[in-house]
């Protein structure tokens, strides 16, 4: 895919989102990073109907973390994998309340250095809490950029690697969520909406399909 063709892609996406958010509801850094930490191998609807009666009593590390790992289970346990996630989830208040004062560290590093905070994770918290030049590949991603050749890999690193080289900068800090939901929504695994889709005319997915 060339220059001028992944410029129009992400401009005819800005023009209909122009403030693209997470559908992960949260109000601090650190209810984005539990909620994240929650939402591997979940779907967001399953963590916001969880968080929405944690958050109003557990908003900070100090306060989850005096739930403890069974106290956090009775408000995550509809969440999959649920036990890992809660002892987790207090592992990492922990840490935060110890070496953070209580404060979500602002590097890839140390957000990797929590429990059950991968690359992912780590990349989602950049982008979204600090606006951080960060590109979070979960499978809708890579999906979309494999499929429509913006930014083809065969692994997540290398499809992030990509897409931090190939997306215009105008579109880098943005270009995370604009995927996502077009993978989600429009972009689907089983069957692609290409006839609602607003990029249809400059993907390349049918051109491999039709040869």
């Amino acid at each position: 895919m060339n220059k001028a063709k992944r410029q129009e892609i992400f401009t005819r996406l800005r023009a209909e989102n122009p403030n693209p958010v997470t559908e992960l509801e949260y109000s601090s850094p650190f209810e984005l990073l539990i909620a994240v930490l929650f939402s591997a191998q979940a779907t967001d609807v399953s963590v916001n109907k969880a968080t929405r009666h944690l958050f109003p009593i557990a908003d900070t590390p100090e306060k989850m973390y005096a739930l403890g790992v069974d106290g956090l289970k009775e408000y995550i346990k509809t969440i999959g994998l649920f036990n890992a996630k809660a002892e987790n989830a207090i592992k990492t208040c922990k840490i935060l309340i110890e070496k953070h004062n209580s404060e979500v560290p602002q590097t890839r590093e140390e957000l990797e250095a929590l429990p059950g905070v991968g690359r992912k994770t780590a990349n989602v918290v950049l982008n979204t809490a600090f606006r951080q030049v960060a590109m979070a590949v979960d499978t809708h991603i890579f999906r979309v950029s494999n499929r429509t050749k913006i930014a083809p890999g065969k692994n997540v690193l290398e499809v992030e690697d990509k897409l931090l080289r190939f997306v215009p900068k105008e579109f880098l800090l943005d270009a995370h969520h604009w995927l996502i939901l077009h993978g989600r929504y429009i972009c689907t695994a089983r069957k692609p909406k290409c006839d609602a889709c607003i990029i249809e005319d400059l993907c390349e997915f049918k051109e491999k399909t039709s040869t």
